[in-house]
């Protein structure tokens, strides 16, 4: 018996020690065992602490899954690191009662113990000793087995994915079962349901992957393996950090991949919610899967993206919008909205309505453009006409379209994989959408909200060069005769997606090209009330902002167009000597990538100028803000860069006149709805001729950093000057970083 003092410090000692290694051998592990069972709050880790399995909820939701997920991932981004679910059709409820066990049989059962529900099984039939156990290995693979033999494998989580393939895995199809394999895309981000999207091996047979919709509408397919990729993803060739393989014997045939290096690094291959596929890796120090590779290169090619009576739009990160009379099926937030679920009509038709006796009628909304949905109804001869009646007398008939090729086409039901197309690509056709009465009389004052692409700039700090180019060409009209009508648009009554020149009045059209003193200029002069009455009478809430040129202003016409309007501050140094010669060339620019000056007022001692409007505001704001820059992708600054680079060719060769913008910046590249670049800012541009190639000035203007050297130095400017500038803007697109910074960091490159 222990007696002297220092014996209760040591016993102490020792229980503290044994209560430690007590604790250690009382964890989970990476086995589960005959008898034992796995509650909410408890997990399996594999040996490296790689992989977990264990339950979760995903984002907000309340249900309960049975999942795996990376392990060294903080606990923050667990929703986004699993990459198997067992029961993700049958979700359970209640926490202390769910659990996980090895049945009597030797199946792995998850049930709640309170009803004795199980709500996912291994469900194997073959008798199996109660000697079995499962096991989360160090590649994922979750492994139900016989303890006594472990090359004896029962069942594996490998051969039933959901939409994740691990390294190691297979997408494999059994030739001599014909059962397949396929990654099944999650329902939303907080359910993962099976969704509408699948990636397997084709059922036709041959060596090619597809991606169907609703597991019966191919939309993309890998082509066929060559021996090292498929020839239809030749990123994958691109990639060194990862093996790929394709085998096919007499048995089976299987896609895997397996990583190069030796050094771990987490990876996926996924089938996400939107419908693409990607390789995905987890970079150190990142907080987000880092995408290698993905399928199809355009969200817009994934067939019915935004379901039922909803229009994909190209080239934007968020492309699905209900078309209008529609609204979204869930009321959840579009960026977790299962698209597959498409859009509901906001208002019943006329047809369907046995209530409505006031004797109005459906319409239909001509949608120009688009690329028509698949599968229609009835093909018809005759005239347009005939084709609106027919559709007209069906009510099941939800759209029509005409052409004189294919003659009259009828669409019964949902509309599905409708498209609208950018203007310059593919030739796209008009399509009549059925709506009722009610969206027909709303329309005149809320406006087609799809149609709402006129946008607006609120950083031009050359607003005088353009309120000069009114002046210029309206100059005459600012003394108007005795007895004159004033012959003002009013810009509420406006509509700027219609061609500019088409003002309805005939005498006003002549009138105002007497004012701007020649016939080819067609820029719209407002009046100084209609231009207020947009902007709530210039009031403080409407103001963007205010530059050393004046306050811009947010204006809204009565169809729900927005437009920037900007007032030319009495204070501003500007003249008109200074850019008379270049007014005439800057009210014709007519190019994509330019910012457009849409009309002017000239009254009461004002000069104002309406802009296009411009919600991203310009590319600084963007590319220089730690948070905001996330969002550029690769694929977004590339299209940036293609896009000044475009204006630019037309400013320096196809424009009537050269033009030598001199201040290329990223805070003079607006920036539009779909992140489109437009370059602003002519207040130091210069006009060549056809031959000249270089010009001189004594007086130094732009930003330094941008400048080329021999302007800076010599005041020398050409069309160099202009590409100087570029490849620094360049520098700051890749690099996410103020030229500035370079000369202090030597660092390396960090998005």
């Amino acid at each position: 018996m222990l007696t002297n003092t220092r014996n209760p410090w040591l016993f102490s000692v020792l229980l503290l020690i044994l209560s430690y290694y007590i604790e250690c051998f009382s964890t989970a592990g990476d086995t589960l065992s005959a008898a034992e069972s796995l509650s909410v709050s408890e997990s399996l880790v594999s040996q490296g602490s790689i992989f977990e399995l264990g339950f979760f909820k995903p984002g907000t939701s309340s249900n309960i899954y049975l999942g795996i997920w990376y392990k060294k991932f903080d606990v923050m981004v667990k929703d986004i690191s699993i990459v198997w679910v067992a029961n993700r059709e049958n979700p359970l409820t209640d926490p202390s009662s769910s659990r996980l066990e090895l049945s009597e049989d030797g199946n792995l059962v998850l049930l709640d113990r309170s009803s004795k529900k199980p709500y996912w099984s291994t469900n194997l039939a073959f008798p199996m000793s109660n000697s079995t156990e499962a096991i989360i290995g160090g590649d994922g693979n979750f492994v139900l087995r016989d303890r006594y033999n472990l090359s004896t494998i029962f069942w594996e989580s490998f051969d039933h994915p959901t939409d994740t393939l691990l390294p190691g895995g297979k997408l494999r199809i059994d030739k001599i079962t014909g059962k397949s394999k396929q990654l099944i895309s999650w329902k939303n981000s907080e359910d993962p349901a099976p969704g509408m999207f699948s990636f397997g091996l084709d059922p036709n047979g041959g060596s090619q992957y597809v991606l169907e919709w609703n597991r019966s509408q191919s939309y993309w397919s890998s082509g066929i393996w060559n021996g090292r990729f498929f020839n239809l993803a030749p990123e994958m060739k691109q990639n060194s950090i990862f093996n790929y393989t394709f085998v096919s014997n007499e048995n089976e045939s299987y896609f895997t991949y397996s990583l190069n290096n030796s050094t771990f690094i987490p990876s996926r291959f996924v089938i996400n919610i939107s419908g693409m596929i990607q390789q995905q890796m987890w970079l150190a120090g990142h907080c987000n899967w880092n995408i290698s590779w993905f399928q199809p290169r355009q969200k817009s090619n994934v067939y019915a993206l935004c379901g039922a009576f909803g229009m994909s739009y190209e080239n934007v990160s968020n492309p699905c919008q209900c078309l209008q009379g529609f609204e979204p099926f869930s009321v959840k937030d579009t960026k977790l909205y299962d698209w597959s679920g498409g859009c509901v009509r906001k208002s019943s038709l006329q047809c369907e309505d046995s209530m409505n006796t006031n004797g109005e009628r459906d319409w239909f909304l001509k949608k120009s453009n688009v690329r028509l949905p698949v599968n229609s109804k009835v093909n018809l001869t005759g005239s347009a006409t005939t084709c609106e009646l027919v559709c007209m007398k069906n009510c099941s008939c939800a759209a029509y379209a005409y052409n004189s090729s294919s003659g009259c086409m009828i669409w019964e039901g949902p509309l599905l994989n409708l498209q609208q197309l950018s203007d310059g690509g593919e030739a796209g056709q008009d399509i009549y959408l059925r709506l009722s009465a009610s969206e027909h009389r709303s329309t005149s004052l809320r406006g087609n909200k799809w149609n709402v692409w006129v946008i607006v700039s609120v950083l031009l700090p050359a607003t005088a060069l353009l309120s000069w180019l009114c002046i210029w060409f309206l100059s005459k009209g600012k003394v108007k005769p005795k007895g004159e009508k004033d012959s003002s648009n009013d810009l509420r009554l406006f509509d700027f997606s219609a061609e500019i020149h088409a003002i309805n009045d005939a005498s006003n059209t002549k009138d105002c090209l007497k004012k701007r003193g020649k016939k080819d200029v067609e820029l719209p002069l407002f009046s100084y009330e209609s231009v207020s009455a947009t902007t709530n009478n210039f009031s403080d809430a409407n103001k963007l902002g205010e530059g050393g040129f004046g306050p811009v202003y947010k204006g809204k016409l009565l169809k729900g167009q927005e437009i920037a309007v900007k007032m030319l501050s009495k204070r501003s140094g500007q003249g008109l000597e200074e850019f008379r010669n270049e007014i005439t060339l800057i009210a014709k620019l007519q190019h994509r990538n330019l910012v457009r000056l849409l009309g002017c007022c000239i009254e009461l001692d004002e000069n104002i100028l309406i802009y296009e409007y411009m919600p991203n505001r310009s590319l600084d704001f963007f590319l220089f803000d730690p948070t905001k820059k996330q969002t550029l992708d690769w694929r977004a600054r590339f299209q940036i860069i293609e896009g000044v680079a475009q204006g630019l060719l037309y400013l320096h060769h196809y424009s009537r006149v050269r033009i030598i913008h001199r201040d290329l910046k990223p805070s003079n590249i607006l920036l539009d709805n779909e992140m489109n670049p437009k370059i602003s800012d002519f207040g130091l541009a210069r006009m060549f001729g056809a031959n000249e190639t270089q010009a001189n000035t004594n007086r130094i203007v732009g930003t330094y950093g941008y400048m080329s050297p021999e302007y800076a130095v010599e005041g020398l400017f050409s069309m160099k000057s202009d590409v100087f500038s570029f490849g620094v803007l360049l520098l700051d697109i890749v690099s996410g970083k103020k030229n500035t910074g370079f000369y202090n960091s030597l660092g390396a490159v960090e998005i």
